[in-house]
C-alpha cells in the first residue's frame, strides 16, 4: 500500500482552461488527474447530440487533450478519470483508443462505466412504482414525460475503483458525481471499505474541494481578490492523501493562484445544503466536522471528518424540454443613456401588447446599472452607457420568433444614439429545464467494461 498519492484537478466544468490538464500531467507529480465535465444541463445537450450522431454524446474537448497528455501520462505511470463520457461513454472511449493508435500506443486498456442512462427504462420503472416524482416539488413525472431528454443515475466511486483494479489507466464514465472521481482513486490505492464512512467522507471532502478546479486556488475567489498571484496562468488544485483519511490541498509550485484557508473554506461552502447532510451515493459527509489548517505555502491539511452511511437511494438527473427563449441586446449611449434604454423599453413592450404575444416571462434589465443586483443596485446619474437586454419565455415558439422581430426595429424607430446590434435578429432557443428524482439502488445496477489495444 502506498503512504500517499496525489490527486490532480484537471478540469472543473466542460469548457474550463484547456492548458490546466496539461500542466497538471507536466508541472510536477501526480498519480491521479480527475477531469469534472458534467452539469445538469449539459447532459441533455449531450443527448441531443447523440441522436443526431450515435457517436457522439461526450465531452469532445476530452479527445484532442488526450492526444496531447497520453505520452506522458503513459510514461510517468498517471491514471486519468473523467465523467466526460456523457451520455456516450463507449463512444469516447473508443475515440480515445483511435488517439493512442494514431500516437503509435502499443497498450492501454480503458475502463468503462455505464448503466448510468435510464432514459429507455423511465415506463419500466413507472410500472414497478418508481415513479419519479419531483424530489423538490412532488409533482409527478407524467407532467412532463413526454418532454424528457435525458435521464441519469448519479453513481458513486466504487464503480470507478472496479475499473482500476481491472488494471485500467483511463477510466470514463457517464454521470458519476463530481466527488466520486477523487474518491475513487484512494477507495482503490487504501483499500478501503465500503462501510468505513469517516475515510469515505474525508475524500468526498477533497473531491468536493477538487470538483471546481482553479475555484479552490484563487480562482472566483471573493475575499480578497487583488491577493491571489498570477491568475493567468493559476495551478489547479492537489489533493494529497493519506490512508487514513487526511488530505493536504496544494498545487504545484510555480504556478499561480493560491491554496490558503480562506480559498478553500469558500470552496467548501459551494452548492452546499444543511452541512451535516452532504449526501452522495457513497457515504454522508459531515462538513460540521471538517478540520483545516494552513501546515505550509499553498498547504491546507484537512482533517477529522466524520461521515454516515450512505442512504437506500440514488439521485436521478433529468431533463425536459421547458418552452422557448429568446435575449436581445441594444446600446444606448450619452446622454441620457438610461432614460433612452428605458423609453425603448417601454415602446417595445407597447409593441408586444398590441400584437397580443403573451409571454411566460419577459424580463428587462439594463447592464451596466441593474443587471446584477436590480433594484439593490446603486443610482448611477449619467452612465456613459447602458445595454438594455429583454428576454422572454413562452411555451409557443411562434410568439418568441415574433418578439425576436420587434427588437431591431427600435434601431429607426425608437430613442436614438442607438448601436450595438449585430448577430441578426434574436432567435428562439429551447428552453431545459431540470427534474431530480430520487431511485432506489437495487432498480439499477453499473456496469464495468474494459476497451483496450
Amino acid at each position: 500500500m502506498k503512504s500517499k498519492i496525489r490527486i490532480a484537478s484537471g478540469q472543473g466544468f466542460w469548457g474550463d482552461l484547456l492548458t490546466a490538464p496539461v500542466d497538471q500531467v507536466t508541472k510536477g507529480p501526480i498519480d491521479y488527474m480527475m477531469m469534472d465535465y458534467l452539469a445538469e444541463v449539459t447532459m441533455s445537450i449531450m443527448q441531443k447530440q447523440k441522436r443526431k450522431d450515435p457517436n457522439l454524446g461526450y465531452a469532445r474537448d476530452l479527445i484532442p487533450l488526450i492526444e496531447k497528455i497520453l505520452p506522458i501520462c503513459l510514461e510517468r505511470n498517471i491514471k486519468v478519470i473523467t465523467n466526460g463520457g456523457g451520455v456516450n461513454p463507449v463512444a469516447c472511449a473508443e475515440a480515445i483508443l483511435q488517439v493512442a493508435r494514431r500516437l503509435g500506443v502499443k497498450k492501454l486498456k480503458v475502463g468503462v462505466v455505464v448503466g448510468d442512462d435510464i432514459l429507455d427504462r423511465i415506463d419500466e420503472l413507472g410500472s414497478h412504482g418508481m415513479e419519479l416524482k419531483n424530489m423538490e416539488t412532488g409533482e409527478s413525472l407524467k407532467t412532463v414525460r413526454e418532454r424528457l431528454q435525458s435521464a441519469n443515475v448519479y453513481f458513486g466511486a466504487f464503480p470507478i475503483v472496479e475499473a482500476l483494479r481491472g488494471g485500467a489507466q483511463i477510466v470514463i464514465t457517464g454521470r458519476t458525481t463530481d466527488t466520486g472521481l477523487t474518491l475513487a482513486p484512494m477507495v482503490h490505492e487504501f483499500e478501503w471499505s465500503a462501510s468505513d464512512w469517516n475515510k469515505l467522507a474525508a475524500g468526498t471532502v477533497a473531491g468536493h474541494i477538487l470538483e471546481c478546479g482553479g475555484q479552490s486556488t484563487g480562482g472566483n475567489f471573493s475575499g480578497d481578490w487583488r491577493s491571489v498571484p498570477d491568475l493567468a496562468h493559476i495551478g489547479f488544485p492537489i489533493a494529497e492523501a493519506t490512508p487514513d483519511g487526511e488530505i493536504v490541498i496544494t498545487k504545484h509550485d510555480n504556478t499561480g493562484g493560491m491554496v490558503t484557508l480562506q480559498t478553500v473554506k469558500e470552496q467548501l461552502l459551494y452548492e452546499i445544503g444543511d452541512p451535516r447532510q452532504y449526501i452522495t451515493p457513497d457515504c454522508v459527509a459531515d462538513f460540521t466536522t471538517i478540520q483545516l489548517e494552513q501546515v505550509g505555502p499553498d498547504r491546507v491539511k484537512v482533517s477529522g471528518v466524520q461521515g454516515k452511511e450512505a442512504t437506500k437511494f440514488y439521485k436521478v438527473s433529468m431533463s425536459y424540454l421547458d418552452g422557448y427563449t429568446a435575449i436581445g441586446t441594444l446600446t444606448y449611449t450619452w446622454p441620457d443613456a438610461l432614460e433612452k434604454a428605458r423609453r425603448a423599453d417601454e415602446i417595445l413592450r407597447t409593441r408586444v401588447r398590441d400584437l397580443g404575444l403573451e409571454f411566460e416571462e419577459m424580463r428587462t434589465e439594463f447592464l451596466g446599472y441593474n443587471a446584477c443586483h436590480g433594484p439593490l443596485a446603486n443610482a448611477i446619474q449619467e452612465p456613459n452607457e447602458v445595454v438594455l437586454r429583454v428576454g422572454v419565455r413562452s411555451p409557443e415558439y411562434g410568439a418568441v420568433e415574433r418578439f425576436g422581430k420587434e427588437l431591431a426595429p427600435l434601431i429607426l424607430t425608437g430613442p436614438p444614439s442607438v448601436t450595438g446590434f449585430a448577430g441578426g435578429r434574436p432567435k428562439p432557443s429551447e428552453v431545459v429545464s431540470y427534474w431530480p428524482a430520487l431511485l432506489p439502488k437495487e432498480a439499477v445496477t453499473p456496469r464495468v467494461q474494459f476497451h483496450e489495444i
